[in-house]
């Protein structure tokens, strides 16, 4: 057992340990939060609300049509190809009141993604929005899905708006590209003949498989991750009792512009139902003027994003006259949120921003931050129920780090212990064996642990930079070059080096259209040790990023190579 030394620097009325008992599987879930706010709001999008009490009518029939679908039955898996909609609950629960397991599918995926991602998790049906079924029909022969269920964008809204919404994104801005699947179901077809059906309902276990989540495959193959019901509601308690304290039943209002296929949205939108929370659901996060008159239509209490999102809202006009007023908690994750962009967050709205960390293999949260805490340059402390270790190569504990002597000898691997941690890799004994042993799963994070438990990640073990036998770590260079005021965005990456081996390269975008090269190194010069100095800048109009965005380094990486 480890030492929980986090323990003591737990704020008031925060518990040791949950109780993760207190409903049998999702389903459970939804069917008690319908008991207790049936008529309050749950969803909202495109100018659209649905109540508990409708969502649970529309998932209820969704369930019907699929238990009627031939050759579909309890644990057979479901993909759900949808960016944030009304449809993505619907469907999203639909799947598990039927027994089914839900793979989640990002629509960006090019053929050869989506096939490798139906044929891994051996999904017998698909719910996908029509904007993306030309990629489906691209590759469904080779994958063994046997039902096709399409969803246009505004299905789910009331007519005349369904007919306007759905004509122009069609007919007017061109947005869905021609395509032809034989047999395949609209959904709206799907929820009629579901409600005209019987519906079954299924007794699922806490060891039952609710999501295949697949990892972002940023780097190899994606791998799918077994998450029962029994990790998501772990999760979904642990995360409730950290940050609920202030909430309101009925009352809270739920930005949430992350893709709900994204496993950090996934689990936050449904950590939020418990309290009967209304979430309003972004579509494209991306439109940033349109997500900043957006939020001016709610006075909302609670957002969750990543460090460009934050950033990209604090860059957008009209943001720092929004009514801030009602903000309770802003969690980042995804990526370390930096110094610069959590400083001017608090100046521009007045709340703080509070880091948490985790993976898609722990569904998806580890660590978090007090809330009301400034920016400390740390992951937080571990949740409740949960064990962080560091470890070395040969698995052995490193000791904590006391603020004495040198830091390297207490930075390795962090490891992550409890019951919100995935089962394994579906199908995939190798790679599961690879990242947990003993039943601590290996992040493949670099970090410490200090005297009062909190965690600080230095980088990815795979994006280290190795200059003259000297661990570089790109997010120490990211925070010092995102301190310029010229700099709009910047990611640090490896390149070969004849004389170092590697050497420091960073990707800027400029805020300030005159900043320079030399500009960069300079400013750098004044807060890093020689070897850690970018010896490479370039100028780029954007980064690469993942659909919640990631900066994609290793695409940086590709291109200097």
């Amino acid at each position: 057992m480890v030492d929980r030394i986090w323990l003591k620097s737990y704020p008031k009325g925060i518990p040791a340990d949950i109780d993760a008992r207190q409903f049998q599987s999702l389903p459970d879930l939804l069917e008690k939060t319908v008991a207790k706010f049936s008529g309050k709001p749950a969803f909202h999008n495109l100018g659209h609300t649905i109540d508990y009490a409708e969502l649970d009518r529309l998932s209820r029939d969704f369930a019907a049509y699929l238990q009627g679908l031939p050759g579909m039955g309890k644990g057979d898996r479901v993909a759900l190809m949808s960016p944030n909609l009304l449809q993505y609950p619907v469907a999203l629960f639909g799947i598990l009141r039927a027994g089914m397991t839900v793979v989640n599918v990002n629509p960006l995926y090019t053929p050869r993604e989506l096939e490798h991602q139906l044929k891994d998790s051996g999904a017998k049906a698909i719910v996908i929005v029509e904007n993306f079924a030309s990629t489906l029909q691209q590759v469904l022969a080779a994958t063994p899905v046997k039902h096709v269920i399409t969803s246009q964008l505004g299905d789910l809204l009331p007519a005349p708006k369904r007919w306007l919404i759905n004509f122009v994104i069609k007919r007017v801005k061109k947005m869905v590209p021609d395509w032809r699947i034989d047999g395949a179901v609209d959904m709206r077809s799907a929820l009629a003949k579901g409600a005209a059906a019987p519906f079954t309902p299924v007794a699922s276990t806490h060891e039952d498989i609710a999501f295949l989540q697949y990892t972002g495959g940023t780097t190899g193959v994606s791998k799918g991750a077994m998450l029962t019901h029994a990790n998501i509601l772990a999760n979904l308690e642990q995360s409730g009792v950290w940050i609920s304290g202030s909430f309101e039943e009925g009352k809270e209002i739920v930005i949430s512009p992350l893709p709900m296929y994204h496993i950090f949205c996934l689990t936050s939108t449904l950590s939020f139902m418990k309290w009967g929370s209304l979430n309003v659901l972004i579509t494209n996060p991306r439109d940033l003027p349109g997500f900043v008159k957006e939020l001016g239509r709610w006075k909302f209490s609670v957002m969750t994003g990543v460090n460009t999102l934050f950033n990209g809202l604090l860059n957008t006009p009209g943001f720092d006259q929004l009514d801030f007023s009602g903000i309770k908690v802003i969690v980042g994750g995804g990526a370390s949120v930096q110094k610069p962009v959590a400083e001017r967050w608090q100046q521009v709205t007045g709340r703080y921003l509070t880091e948490a960390y985790g993976l898609t293999e722990t569904s998806p949260g580890a660590t978090v931050n007090p809330l009301g805490a400034p920016w400390n340059g740390t992951i937080g402390l571990p949740l409740p129920s949960t064990e962080v270790s560091i470890r070395d190569d040969s698995f052995r504990e490193l000791p904590v780090w006391t603020g004495d002597g040198d830091i390297e000898k207490h930075t390795g691997e962090i490891c992550i212990r409890g019951p919100q941690v995935m089962r394994g890799y579906w199908n995939n004994e190798a790679e599961t064996a690879k990242v947990l042993q003993d039943g601590w799963l290996k992040t493949g994070d670099i970090g410490h642990l200090n005297a009062d438990g909190y965690v600080t990640i230095s980088d990815r073990k795979k994006d280290m930079i190795l200059v003259s036998g000297f661990n570089v770590y790109p997010n120490e260079i990211e925070s010092v070059v995102a301190m310029h005021a010229g700099v709009l965005e910047c990611a640090a990456v490896g390149v070969p080096d004849e004389k170092s081996g590697e050497a420091v390269k960073v990707v800027v975008v400029k805020k300030d259209p005159g900043l320079t090269k030399e500009a960069v190194i300079e400013h750098c010069k004044t807060q890093l040790t020689g070897y850690k100095l970018p010896r490479h800048v370039e100028f780029r109009d954007a980064l690469p990023k993942t659909p919640i965005g990631k900066v994609l380094r290793r695409e940086l990486r590709d291109a200097a190579k």
